[in-house]
């Protein structure tokens, strides 16, 4: 059980609502395998609303543009996303949690070594629309064609069945598929960095300042690095 509701004003709304609205799209750092969702994300929320003395009530979106949009309406309390200057537009960001790079999956026998190597005219790259593996492939690619899904396990179906040569993605998510499709390989390099934060709705100064004590706490007792470890995630860091 939770401990009792805080006092603090910086969110007596949750507080006083007695539930922590966590807003999830598909990502590697939340699984609901089991019917119950789980993971990094889920973990280091489940911490914030027992500091703030609530339960949590996490939802899930189609895509990280339909979190942005539920937390700019108010119709949810915070989520776990990538740090993005046009995201920042309609939420504001905590200090970083967690850190990640973006690069790619490919076959065993594949020539490419590097991403570089993998921009070529006959290759086709499987990733997620409208993710920030996404944001941060565009302008990168001079030959390659990207072929999109609208989850990174789809993606990932599209790559094992031969739809795409080569899968896009954020580190720990390459590496746990690359344990389920043996005479894989993922890149040494990367293409990008994913740095992970809380989001809330733009403007609230206090839910934002309540949130970022959150984190530095939890990344300076642990917390943070012990739901990484509960995982079983690697390539992750705190970001």
């Amino acid at each position: 059980m939770p401990a009792p509701p805080t006092t603090d004003p910086r969110i007596a709304d949750i507080a006083r609502s007695g539930v922590l609205r966590l807003a999830l799209f598909p990502s590697f750092f939340y699984r609901s395998d089991s019917g119950e969702p789980r993971g990094v994300g889920i973990e280091i929320a489940r911490a914030l609303a027992a500091r703030i003395g609530v339960v949590l009530r996490p939802t899930e979106y189609a895509s990280p543009p339909k979190v942005v949009g539920v937390l700019a309406a108010g119709a949810a309390d915070v989520a776990l996303l990538g740090i993005d200057p046009v995201r920042g537009k309609e939420v504001d960001f905590s200090p970083p949690l967690l850190a990640a790079d973006f690069t790619y999956l490919v076959p065993e026998n594949s020539t490419a070594r590097t991403i570089a190597e993998a921009d070529r005219p006959d290759t086709r790259i499987a990733l997620v629309r409208h993710h920030a593996m996404d944001t941060a492939l565009r302008g990168k690619l001079a030959q390659a064609q990207p072929v999109y899904a609208d989850t990174p396990d789809r993606a990932f179906e599209m790559f094992r069945a031969r739809e795409a040569e080569v899968l896009a993605g954020i580190r720990p998510g390459l590496l746990m598929y690359a344990g389920k499709l043996p005479g894989t390989r993922v890149l040494d390099d990367r293409y990008g960095r994913n740095v992970i934060a809380l989001a809330v709705k733009k403007g609230k100064a206090g839910q934002l300042a309540y949130v970022g004590e959150f984190v530095a706490k939890a990344r300076a007792d642990g917390t943070v690095a012990r739901a990484i470890e509960s995982a079983g995630l690697r390539g992750v860091e705190l970001g």
